[in-house]
């Protein structure tokens, strides 16, 4: 009976690496659209969101039949119940990820500077939901700390790109427009990188059974 249980909390942890790498592949798609101003990259971020929409609703089944036939407890209770939490916010990484490429080809044709800032950061934010993934694979909580912590410099890519568009605006306003489609883009990032935090802080919960924000 247990070694079923096993078997199917492993399954478990392969659906949502899938769904995981899934988001990876999402957020780099979106970066390199923008930074090498290909718009034919972005055929690829909308199905990409729609199957991250299937894991969601594939995992969210998978958890609900464990529960309900396993009846698990303690540590095996909280590994489930993080996941189905896991999920939400890896489904909303697939939809910021989308609202980015909804803008790119407003923007791609005119390359800057902050584009590969927002390269940077998008990077950072990649890094971040691999590691709270594996995170979780491994039940390892230095690893899903060290996803919290980098955090930091996501937010400072955003805060320095804020300060370059807003000197942008102030020194050629006829760019206004543009400066504030490449804010919203890194705002978007940005976000992604707190719904990574998110997964790493219910990994933490997974493994300890407290629920400990990054900023605590």
């Amino acid at each position: 009976m247990r070694s079923r249980f096993d078997e199917q909390l492993s399954n478990l942890s392969k659906e949502l690496t899938t769904m995981g790498a899934m988001c990876e592949e999402i957020i780099a798609l979106t970066s390199k659209a923008l930074s090498d101003g290909d718009k034919k990259l972005l055929s690829k971020v909308f199905p990409i969101a729609n199957d991250i929409d299937r894991m969601e609703r594939t995992i969210e089944a998978l958890c609900l039949r464990l529960l309900l036939q396993q009846q698990p407890v303690a540590r095996d209770l909280r590994q489930i119940s993080a996941a189905l939490k896991m999920i939400t916010d890896m489904e909303r990484i697939g939809d910021q990820a989308a609202d980015i490429a909804e803008i790119v080809p407003f923007i791609c044709e005119k390359p800057s500077e902050n584009c590969a800032l927002i390269g940077e950061m998008a990077k950072a934010a990649i890094s971040m939901v691999t590691m709270s993934i594996d995170a979780y694979v491994k039940q390892d909580l230095d690893i899903a700390h060290a996803a919290m912590v980098k955090d930091d410099i996501v937010d400072g890519y955003f805060r320095k790109i804020k300060r370059l568009l807003i000197d942008m605006i102030a020194g050629m306003p006829e760019d206004g427009e543009y400066a504030l489609d490449l804010l919203m883009i890194a705002k978007y990032f940005e976000r992604i990188g707190d719904h990574a935090v998110n997964i790493a802080e219910w990994v933490a919960f997974s493994i300890t059974g407290e629920h400990v924000e990054q900023n605590q």
